[in-house]
């Protein structure tokens, strides 16, 4: 399941917890973020120790300010509230790799 973050304190708890977290950062009008969105809603299913959460760019820009997005999507893994990965662009195998490192 895919949560969405709606103000930047739900970003910081999110990001804080002890769990490998993954933020999907999109906006609506953005054509590769609808591509990838049923990717990663099935690696939110294949990876179930893992949280999941969404920020619409449009909408909580404060988040997307906070932490320098530049291009959509743009995923960010965090673990304890520190960043430990990023990746820019739909590339769904480079995210794949990504979250299965981060909670090996």
């Amino acid at each position: 399941m895919i949560k969405d973050v709606k103000t930047i304190d739900e970003f910081h708890t999110a990001i804080n917890e002890d769990k490998i977290v993954v933020i999907d950062f999109y906006a609506t009008w953005c054509g590769p973020c609808k591509v990838i969105a049923p990717k990663v809603h099935a690696f939110s299913e294949e990876f179930t120790n893992a949280e999941f959460y969404k920020v619409d760019v449009d909408e909580v820009s404060e988040v997307a300010s906070e932490v320098g997005i530049r291009a959509m999507p743009t995923f960010m893994l965090f673990k304890a509230g520190q960043k430990i990965k990023e990746i820019v662009g739909a590339n769904p195998s480079a995210l794949k790799t990504a979250i299965a490192s981060a909670l090996a």
